[in-house]
């Protein structure tokens, strides 16, 4: 087990026992979250066998020091496209794309006009349109996520699974991607049938954090609100869908605390509701500081922003 994820592991322990368990549009794009927290994306192969609740040795092998990666501080300014062609006009410091789908000479062009480019895949649950979803054991795979057909849970317990990851943020790597937006690293607190803990969870993203960072690569937090306080010095920035919504944006403090950016979204059904929700949300305190868009469910390249 490596230094950093030693490291990261006992930073988890010890606050686990804490837990309570512009104006811009466009047109393309698309994908959200379910039960309030969900994605998509899959990448390898090996065998499940791994136990819960935190002591999985997964050596990442490597030592590289997230002070190396990019860490937005508040503010700042980004896009959220994962589906159809990636408009690459928009003026903002970041793009948040998805991992499989974008092509890499997008990637390049994105980074030669100064943008970073985060890229985006499921890090808890299986897609079977994905490349790599033949990889993932059948043991490994849980309950469909609620609303997102062809997507299921995964044992993040599993070392096949951390396998798969391993070999997306390697691809991440090869694509020339900035950093990555794991979705889905809250199975835990959802339906997922296997029998996932807390402690599994803060297991399992340490273990994604460690592994970014061993790579260079940034990594953020989505949604997992429980699991803040533990997870935050190990994550570069926060990515949360509908807080105001679900009344839970003063959980995501620790992260403005830390001086690290909260890229956040509220949605609406169609873009013709947009103006009436930017209107919302851009003056409700608890989003102070935030960098907040609303979007459409499907996450084309349409998009409101708060100034």
């Amino acid at each position: 087990m490596t230094k950093l994820y030693t490291i990261a592991m006992m930073l988890a322990a010890a606050a686990l026992g804490t837990l309570g368990c512009g104006d811009s549009s466009a047109s393309s794009d698309g994908d959200a979250d379910s039960d309030s927290d969900s994605d998509v994306d899959s990448d390898t192969d090996t065998d499940a066998d791994t136990d819960s609740d935190s002591d999985t040795d997964t050596d990442s092998d490597t030592d590289t020091d997230s002070d190396d990666v990019w860490h937005p501080t508040p503010g700042t300014t980004w896009q959220w496209q994962l589906t159809e062609a990636i408009d690459t006009s928009f003026d903002v410091e970041m793009y948040d794309i998805d991992l499989f789908d974008a092509p890499a000479p997008t990637i390049a062009s994105l980074q030669a006009a100064g943008r970073v480019v985060i890229c985006y895949f499921s890090a808890g649950s299986r897609e079977d349109w994905r490349p790599d979803a033949g990889d993932f054991p059948d043991e490994t795979i849980g309950l469909p996520l609620d609303g997102w057909e062809g997507e299921s849970w995964i044992d993040v317990t599993s070392d096949a699974v951390r396998e798969i990851m391993e070999a997306r943020l390697d691809r991440a790597v090869e694509k020339g991607c900035d950093g990555v937006e794991p979705d889905n690293v809250d199975g835990y607190a959802n339906a997922n049938g296997l029998g996932l803990t807390a402690g599994d969870q803060l297991d399992y993203n340490s273990f994604l954090a460690a592994a970014a960072h061993a790579r260079g690569l940034s990594v953020g937090l989505k949604n997992d609100l429980e699991q803040v306080e533990a997870l935050e010095p190990l994550f570069d920035w926060a990515l949360n869908e509908e807080c105001l919504a679900w009344d839970e944006c003063g959980m995501l403090a620790p992260f403005l605390d830390a001086d690290k950016a909260v890229f956040h979204v509220e949605y609406v059904d169609n873009e013709s509701e947009g103006a009436a929700k930017i209107a919302e949300v851009c003056g409700d305190p608890s989003i102070e500081g935030f960098s907040t868009l609303v979007k459409t469910w499907d996450l084309t390249a349409w998009m409101l922003a708060c100034e």
